[in-house]
């Protein structure tokens, strides 16, 4: 599913003083693509997922989904958005220490009604690696498998479009490469667009794309090193 923004910008008032977070951000994400966008704390990164993913709304610019218009003024809209075409990995886990890892991808189809829920968890938990570990409550599972549940309760209602908010933020560095490398993975096995945002430029290297965002504007982006402007000329 391609994402299009065009001359998209977003401030917030702190007090007195305006606060730029995203300022004329135009960009384009094809079909099936991985791209991370790297930046430092404060640049505008997690605003830009926001607005994607139809949390948040641009004070200005143009959102497009396979070439219309996301009516991210409307409420209903945005909510349809994000159950129907979108989903969320965030730094935190965000598990029910309740349920088991089962559970906790089932609870998604469930509150959607889904038919055959139980088999469907089990595909997308196997899927990531946790075949074995399903009926595993989150605190007997390490931080590297409990984002797996994260990732595959993220990715059990199929959505066209998986937007990540720091994905590695709260994994040692060993484990952190081994979620991007899943999350490349699933993203060559199943085609969800994927889209990324990290601080860490070792997390962006497992992307072809990156997306260099600062002070709330992008400064650099390319694909395989090449920006990709000059890629675009060149094809």
């Amino acid at each position: 599913m391609m994402i299009h923004l065009e001359q998209v910008s977003k401030h917030y008032q702190m007090g007195q003083v305006r606060v730029t977070a995203l300022d004329s951000v135009s960009l384009t994400i094809g079909q099936g693509e991985f791209v991370v966008v790297l930046g430092p704390s404060g640049s505008g990164k997690t605003t830009l997922l926001n607005i994607i993913g139809a949390l948040d709304v641009p004070g200005a610019g143009i959102v497009r989904i396979n070439g219309d218009t996301l009516s991210l003024g409307q409420r209903g809209d945005r909510f349809k958005f994000r159950r129907e075409t979108v989903s969320f990995i965030f730094q935190t886990f965000n598990l029910f220490p309740g349920l088991t890892a089962l559970e906790n991808v089932q609870f998604v189809l469930d509150m959607a009604g889904a038919p055959c829920s139980h088999e469907q968890a089990v595909a997308v938990l196997t899927s990531v690696g946790l075949g074995q570990r399903v009926n595993h409550f989150p605190h007997e599972l390490s931080g590297g498998e409990q984002q797996r549940v994260a990732i595959a309760r993220a990715l059990v209602n199929r959505p066209a479009i998986l937007l990540a908010d720091e994905p590695t933020g709260n994994l040692d560095s060993a484990t952190g490469a081994e979620i991007m490398a899943l999350l490349n993975q699933l993203n060559r096995e199943q085609g969800v667009t994927l889209l990324a945002v990290t601080h860490d430029p070792e997390v962006a290297a497992f992307a072809r794309r990156v997306v260099r965002l600062k002070d709330g504007q992008i400064i650099n982006d390319t694909l395989d090193g090449m920006p990709v402007e000059k890629l675009q000329v060149e094809g």
